[in-house]
């Protein structure tokens, strides 16, 4: 019979319990025990949606990160954290600076954040020095255990592999992380004694770096890693995803463990090789589901390759999604929204587990007893590729007909500089923010009961004007140079614009996790793109008339609309791309008419899309950056175009980032103190930048003193005549409460900064 399970199910809960909770402790207003009751009553609800497996995750559940988590388990956290705040104080200082709003205990230095491989996932990076040490502290993993086996839960617990932990951190000193594999390993070993006595059979243990190039040292470690974990009596599920083994393979094949996960998504074309090259005694499990988007498997499809694979294997074959389900959203049943013909395309985490099992029955059973279901999913298969609404002729002539020239500026970085210089007469260090203002509970309830018919079109309209000029007020108040208008209209920064553009569906509860309690709800890109009308020309201009100042049109580049959607995966992505930045384009220009002189286009999540092997990254980095480039060039050398990237290291594609030739660049600096800014002492980067110095994810409030040592860091490395001040990135999720202080230390850090200059 071939073996089902998962590697890993969404953490927030199918109505987002988990933000909701955490947040409320995060604010003083409920305890710890409170949260703890919530995340229990979670874990038990996500067992059940998964008890049609044969083998159920424990350890996939986390209050911020599992990445931490695996630092609070092998005992690594920062010196800085308070010695005397109890554990979950102490885990929510790292992931956050500080654990509760009217806690006692200090605030510190946030731990640095970044992206998982090429997802929209963040983890917090573990920080490593010659000093560190291991040791395990297992109660919160082993009590989840006992709270699944009292379900009577098969339990297969998950954890992050050494190597790849190590990989993951930051050494904080000249020191060699690998120096640290014999300590941490001994701690694994102790972990997996203690799993044995629990009775476990079978641990998943991540090693997601097999799937990226690993020089001799780091394919040594894994070897010597798991030829030590090979004395523990319980068996190892070595599991990669999010890519092919390829130089890996023979590798993860002979590594000493029981069984081997492949991404069969993304690695299809190794399948046969790994089975040819894995000991008849282990098993092997196949990732057949995506677990990365969230259209329908075509199960007659996948049966036709699996079969085969099956009647080779037997009892060897273990079937899975790809990866772990924290990237898809939980339940599809709960959309009543959604268009019917575009949800009958689709499948969430709960869906997702459904056709594994109905995979299963058909290799258990044969495919008869499975017949309806069958038929079913290929009639939604076939009206996918059939469907009129994906392909629009007029869209894909526009994209056939690019040329070159739309991704270029009329002039010179150099010349335009002047030109800008002249017409907005900023002064040094000019202060400006990322773009959103916070969400407040007034600007939620009023999208809310617009949404729902309970506030009329004139009266939101009136209410969202009523904010716009709150916001350019406070601005003014606290003397920042370029203004925003805020974004009260905006739920999200990529779904805003997908209601806007045709080819886009959206889900009502699709939301999957960032970060924390940071969630988002990806928009679902199933056909061509095309801008009918104008999206934000109207808030912008409103917002520029209530000031003398420059005011930003803020627009979310086409990279990021596309890494931040669920993507069609009937074309090539650089297509959707070109077709999105097409419709960017459109925006740009009318904003530029519209006397709009200063437009932002974000592009957070260009970085995100590189492929995990760095040999593939130039391909990716072309069209990506052109993409952008189309998006942003069609407007005279005046008018100044910013981009912004946040909470990805970048130093190693400065050369793309240069390449988009934005006048002004802003990125986030502050957690790293400003470390990211290295690159610049080899490379000369032409353009002006803004090294963020205002860690938003963060409830800490930067002092002067701090702002102005970190702009002095940046200006070692950066003229300061093309340097701007801002924060790391969006205000939406702070309150102004953080955000009036937090500025105006940024507007006197900027003139203090002017002052000292020599003359």
């Amino acid at each position: 019979m071939v073996t089902t399970h998962n590697l890993g199910f969404p953490r927030i809960g199918k109505n987002r319990e988990l933000k909701f909770a955490l947040e409320s402790f995060w604010r003083g207003q409920s305890s710890q025990q409170q949260l703890q009751q919530v995340g229990q009553a979670l874990r038990q609800t996500h067992w059940q949606a998964q008890n049609k497996l044969d083998l159920l995750p424990v350890g996939d559940f986390s209050f911020y990160d599992h990445v931490l988590d695996t630092s609070v388990l092998f005992g690594n956290l920062p010196s800085r954290v308070d010695e005397h705040a109890n554990d979950l104080d102490k885990y929510f200082q790292v992931a956050r600076g500080q654990s509760q709003s009217a806690s006692a205990c200090q605030q510190i230095s946030a731990g640095e954040m970044t992206k998982w491989f090429d997802t929209n996932y963040h983890y917090i990076v573990p920080e490593f020095d010659a000093d560190t040490t291991f040791s395990l502290h297992a109660s919160r993993l082993l009590s989840h255990i006992s709270e699944a086996k009292q379900q009577g839960i098969t339990v297969k617990p998950v954890i992050l592999g050494p190597v790849s932990y190590l990989w993951l951190g930051k050494s904080k000193d000249d020191s060699n992380k690998l120096d640290l594999l014999d300590d941490l390993v001994a701690s694994y070993e102790q972990l997996l004694l203690a799993l044995d006595k629990e009775g476990i059979e079978w641990v998943q243990i991540d090693e997601p770096i097999l799937v990226t190039e690993l020089d001799q040292k780091w394919q040594h470690a894994l070897k010597q890693a798991y030829f030590s974990l090979n004395k523990a009596p319980v068996k190892l599920l070595l599991t990669s995803y999010f890519g092919e083994l390829k130089e890996n393979l023979h590798l993860a094949c002979e590594l000493p463990v029981a069984g081997l996960h492949l991404d069969a998504i993304n690695a299809f074309a190794e399948i046969t090789s790994v089975i040819d090259w894995l000991a008849p005694h282990k098993i092997l499990s196949l990732g057949i589901i995506n677990g990365r988007n969230i259209w329908k498997t075509d199960l007659n499809a996948t049966l036709d390759w699996l079969e085969p694979i099956y009647a080779r294997l037997k009892d060897r074959l273990w079937i899975a999604p790809s990866c772990s389900l924290l990237h898809v959203p939980v339940d599809l049943d709960s959309e009543n929204d959604l268009d019917d013909e575009v949800q009958s395309w689709l499948a969430f985490a709960v869906q997702k587990l459904d056709e594994l099992s109905i995979i299963a029955t058909a290799l258990n059973e044969g495919r008869e007893t499975v017949a309806e279901e069958r038929v079913l999913n290929a009639f939604a298969v076939q009206s996918r590729q059939n469907s009129s609404r994906v392909h629009n002729s007029k869209v894909k002539a526009r994209v056939k007909a690019i040329e070159p020239a739309l991704a270029n500026r009329q002039s010179s970085y150099q010349q335009r500089a002047k030109i800008q210089q002249q017409h907005f007469n900023l002064p040094l260090f000019p202060t400006t923010t990322i773009g959103s203002f916070p969400q407040t509970t007034d600007i939620r309830q009023a999208r809310k009961r617009y949404r729902l018919g309970k506030l009329a079109e004139k009266d939101y309209q009136q209410f969202l004007k009523d904010e716009i000029k709150f916001t350019i007020e406070q601005q003014h108040a606290i003397g920042l140079d370029v203004l925003v208008h805020g974004e009260a209209e905006r739920n999200d920064m990529v779904e805003y614009f997908g209601q806007q553009l045709d080819g886009y569906a959206f889900s009502q509860f699709g939301w999957v996790q960032s970060y924390g309690s940071r969630c988002v709800k990806p928009p679902i890109i199933y056909g061509d793109i095309s801008r009918p009308k104008p999206m934000t020309v109207e808030w912008a201009t409103y917002a520029q008339s209530l000031s003398d100042k420059p005011v930003k049109g803020m627009l979310t580049g086409p990279v990021t609309i596309l890494n931040w959607s669920f993507v069609r995966d009937d074309q090539p992505r650089s297509q959707t791309c070109q077709q999105i930045a097409l419709a960017i384009r459109d925006e740009v220009q009318d904003l530029e008419r519209a006397g709009i002189n200063i437009i932002q286009i974000d592009e957070a999540a260009l970085r995100e899309g590189l492929p995990l092997r760095k040999s593939q990254w130039q391909g990716y980095l072309d069209w990506a950056v052109t993409s952008y480039k189309i998006s942003a060039n069609g407007v005279s050398d005046q008018t100044q175009i910013h981009t912004h990237m946040c909470y990805s290291e970048f130093n190693d594609i400065i050369k793309a980032i240069a390449n988009m030739d934005a006048d002004v660049i802003t990125i986030e600096t502050s957690r790293s103190d400003m470390e990211l800014l290295d690159v610049f002492k080899e490379f000369d980067y032409p353009n002006e930048i803004g090294p963020g110095v205002y860690d938003i994810h963060s409830p800490n409030i930067p002092t002067v003193e701090q702002i102005v040592l970190l702009m002095k860091k940046a200006s070692q490395r950066i003229p300061a005549e093309r340097l701007w001040v801002n924060p790391d990135c969006g205000l939406k999720t702070r309150g102004w409460q953080e955000v009036k202080p937090a500025l105006t230390a940024m507007v006197t850090a900027s003139r203090i900064l002017r002052n000292s200059l020599p003359e």
